[in-house]
């Protein structure tokens, strides 16, 4: 494993991999057993072999292991503070996290990947066992079959690694969470053919945000066998579970944006309010052969299957000024709201995902061909029971009024089913040695159908999509590229299944496809590294009003990304910063055309730094910076939340013992306590908000033996 101490090559791979706090990748290949290290990593989930970031013709970051301790990251949410193309769009406390890549909100089940197959990312994903976190940013179709535009994210499992490893982790963050772990890898048998990796980690959740109590833990095992030279069996499993309230969002005061609240208040503290519980188990298993002239095939399966517990004291709307639930919706202006007691218990979601590939080189004339070429197979199945979504009472924006319950299953749920086969090609065509032209066409072929709770059956349907992608990319100077592409994805979509949508409720959409043009340019240089990027992605939009979903129109978000890494003596820093100009294009209301959609800022600055003390040796300072400008509140932009800067210092002392290695790491998040709106989604018709996090401390100490 590769620490973020290695700062020497950091700048070479800051700008290709703004997020990678490492300054080493790990690449096995199906020769027997070979780990390099190196500064330029490969992203495996942008499905171009080998290639290199600084050769591929997209952006994309990595985050691995080292840089998340070193910024305190919990949860993906955590992200948000690292890229600037990435952002929040409804992140609660004690809830599954979402995300925003340049402006467009992923989707938690079809936008997330687990060692570059489908997962559903609407549970709490555990990133104990997991060695770098993968995001792909852009148009995603010659990824994934049905996917939101924006990216993809991708958790890469952690592996047995060469040599022994044994390691502990204790951490303690503010007001009492603590958190420990262990992480072991042991290569046995002749030749060491066999390796062995278990990941353990037990958390006692108790944040700042009062009445938010919980637990998780996580067990993860990873195991491998060369069973001949190029003869590679893969095999591993974890399961996880998080128990914890979740923390609703804040609003507006019948119009107005109020002041920023103390963000240790949890409107979900009723005597009644029961935790949300998010229980999972995923496992896979993959083949790799090497076979001659330096081609191979690849057979990899897994599967993920997730129970939750889905429980809130919901604050929704004020019907005493919106007695007809105009969206949209928010608290009353005296900061009362109506309170819904919300269960959806025993929801049990599967996934199972089969994927046979090809992989090889080969040459025609004076061109050659890195050529890819394979078929996905995915099934899903998801189960529900009737839920509780009733009217509990009034609350209030201070917490501090109590409701009678009321649990009574009032409302049918969907069970769902899907099937779908994607049928994919890749080719890098090598024109000289300086030039490429990138081809992909994806192909997929869609079964979905539902059922309701009383038993009523919902839409069945079948559609099939096909996203094609281009690409050309040119070294006009050593280690500098610059590129351009266009592709296409697809998105399949459903009313959402609540009963104020009627009997429209998970009806299916027409197919969505969007599509991006980028051109980018990629450089480095002995100190330093850098990308930029223009793109330009246009998408269909399905208005959610709370009581109906349809095609309304487009949005057409166009920006400017670029990026930075630098060493100067004992200094190091990467950072990079987004410009999004994002309107709404062709909707049926015409009052909101040409203005920018809700949640989105126009630019972002994401800065980290490091200085390593010469006269300590092992000691580093950080600092990290994030702003973020204004946010629209709702869509006709009359109402928006002002922008904000937030501050994180750390210091991290790396102590050499008789024992083994000892990693001491202490941090404050947002320094200087600042108070502010961090984000205002459009969730079911309701305009939420959600305040930046109190200042907090965390402790850590790290053991590698």
């Amino acid at each position: 494993m590769t620490t973020c101490s290695s700062r020497s090559r950091i700048a070479l791979a800051a700008a290709t991999c703004l997020a990678a706090g490492s300054s080493h990748a790990q690449t096995t290949t199906l020769d027997k057993v070979t780990v390099t290290g190196r500064s330029d990593p490969v992203v495996s989930i942008g499905g171009l072999a080998d290639t290199p970031l600084s050769k591929s013709p997209f952006q994309a970051s990595v985050v691995y292991t080292e840089q998340m301790r070193d910024l305190g990251v919990q949860r993906l949410a955590d992200l948000t503070r690292v890229d600037p193309s990435v952002s929040d769009a409804y992140n609660a406390e004690g809830y599954w996290d979402f995300l925003t890549l340049r402006g467009f909100v992923i989707d938690n089940r079809f936008n997330y990947r687990r060692d570059g197959l489908p997962i559903n990312a609407e549970t709490s994903i555990p990133l104990d066992n997991k060695e770098r976190v993968e995001i792909l940013k852009g148009i995603s179709g010659m990824q994934a079959g049905t996917s939101a535009p924006g990216g993809l994210v991708n958790f890469v499992v952690k592996r047995p690694s060469d040599d022994s490893l044994r390691s502990a982790r204790l951490e303690w963050r503010q007001a009492g969470t603590l958190v420990g772990a262990v992480d072991l890898s042991e290569r046995f048998g002749a030749d060491k053919a066999f390796g062995v990796r278990v990941n353990a980690a037990a958390a006692r959740l108790d944040p700042l945000v009062r009445d938010a109590k919980g637990e998780r833990n996580l067990l993860a095992v990873a195991g491998d066998w060369w069973l001949a030279s190029g003869t590679l069996l893969e095999a591993e499993v974890e399961t996880s579970h998080r128990s914890q309230p979740s923390v609703p969002g804040f609003s507006l005061l019948g119009k107005q944006v109020p002041a920023p609240v103390d963000p240790r208040i949890n409107l979900n503290n009723q005597p009644w309010s029961l935790p949300v519980v998010l229980d999972g188990t995923s496992a896979s298993l993959r083949f790799s052969q090497a076979l001659a002239d330096g081609w191979r095939w690849t057979a990899h399966a897994a599967t993920q299957q997730l129970v939750s517990q889905d429980r809130i004291a919901f604050p929704y709307g004020c019907a005493a000024e919106n007695p007809d639930f105009i969206a949209p919706l928010t608290y009353c202006s005296d900061g009362s709201f109506d309170l819904y007691d919300f269960r959806s218990e025993n929801e049990r979601r599967r996934i199972d995902a089969l994927e046979l590939a090809l992989h090889g080189k080969l040459q025609t004339a004076s061109i050659g061909h890195n050529f890819s070429a394979g078929v996905l197979h995915t099934r899903v199945r998801n189960r529900f029971e009737r839920v509780a979504f009733n009217f509990a009472g009034t609350g209030n924006v201070d917490g501090t009024l109590v409701t009678p319950a009321d649990p009574s299953l009032t409302g049918d749920n969907n069970d769902r089913d899907e099937r779908s086969t994607e049928v994919y090609a890749r080719d890098a065509v090598s024109l000289n040695a300086a030039s490429t032209v990138w081809l992909g066409l994806r192909h997929t072929r869609l079964a979905r159908s539902s059922v309701d709770t009383s038993g009523n059956a919902g839409p069945s349907y079948s559609q099939g999509l096909t996203a094609p992608w281009l690409a050309i990319s040119h070294q006009f100077a050593p280690q500098h590229l610059v590129y351009a592409s266009w592709g296409q994805g697809v998105e399949s979509l459903v009313t959402p299944n609540l009963p104020s949508y009627g009997s429209a409720q998970n009806q299916a959409l027409p197919a969505l496809k969007s599509q991006q043009i980028e051109l980018g340019v990629k450089g480095q240089a002995d100190n330093a590294a850098w990308t930029l990027a223009w793109f330009d992605i246009a998408r269909p939009v399905a208005t959610d009003t709370g009581t109906a979903f349809f095609v309304d129109g487009s949005e057409r978000h166009r920006g400017i990304e670029a990026s930075l890494g630098l060493r100067l003596g004992a200094w190091s820093v990467q950072g990079g910063v987004q410009a999004l100009q994002a309107r709404r294009e062709g909707s049926q209301d015409g009052s909101i055309n040409g203005k920018r959609p809700t949640n989105v800022p126009t630019t972002t600055l994401k800065l980290q730094s490091r200085y390593d003390v010469a006269s300590a040796r092992g000691l580093a300072l950080d600092a990290n910076l994030v702003l973020e400008s204004e946010r629209m509140v709702l869509q006709d932009n009359s109402v928006r939340i002002p922008g904000y800067g937030r501050v994180d210092v750390a210091a991290r002392y790396v102590q050499r013992a008789d024992m083994g290695t000892f990693t001491w790491r202490a941090g404050i998040d947002n320094l200087l306590d600042r108070r502010a709106w961090k984000e205002s989604p459009l969730q079911f018709g309701h305009a939420y908000l959600f305040p930046l996090q109190a200042r907090a401390l965390r402790l850590s100490v790290d053991l590698a033996l």
